[in-house]
C-alpha cells in the first residue's frame, strides 16, 4: 500500500504564492495529479503529469500553477502563484498506475490526506 503525505498549504493574500508537496512511500506511479475540493464545486482536477514529465492543466490553473515531480525522491509538487480567493480549498495529490492520465478523480488509486489553501482578499 502506497503511503502519501502532503504538506505546504497555508493562508496567503491575493497574489501570493505557495508550494505544495506530496511525498510517496515508493516509486511514483505513471500518472500523478492535483485536485482541489471546494464546497460548491466538489473535487476538480487542476493538473496532471505523466511518467515522461508531460503536464496538462485545466484552464483556471494554466499559467498560474506548475506541476512537477522529483522521481529520485518520490515527490510531487504544485507551485501556486498569483493566487485568488476562488483558489481557496482543500488540495489533494493523487496517483494512478498506467496511462492515460485522466482529469477524473474516480480514476486515481492513491490519495494524499489533503492540505488547505486559503486565499484572502
Amino acid at each position: 500500500q502506497v503511503q502519501v503525505v502532503e504538506s505546504g498549504g497555508g493562508s496567503v493574500q491575493t497574489g501570493g504564492s505557495l508550494r505544495l508537496s506530496c511525498a510517496f512511500s515508493g516509486p511514483i506511479n505513471d500518472c500523478l495529479a492535483w485536485f482541489r475540493q471546494t464546497p460548491g464545486r466538489g473535487r476538480e482536477a487542476l493538473a496532471t503529469i505523466d511518467v515522461n514529465g508531460n503536464d496538462r492543466y485545466v484552464v483556471s490553473a494554466k499559467g498560474r500553477f506548475t506541476i512537477s515531480k522529483d522521481n529520485a525522491n518520490n515527490t510531487l509538487y504544485l507551485q501556486l502563484t498569483s493566487l485568488k480567493p476562488e483558489d481557496t480549498g482543500a488540495y489533494y495529490c493523487a496517483a494512478k498506475q498506467n496511462p492515460p492520465c485522466y482529469m477524473d478523480s474516480a480514476m486515481y488509486d492513491y490519495w494524499g490526506q489533503g492540505t488547505q489553501v486559503t486565499v484572502s482578499s
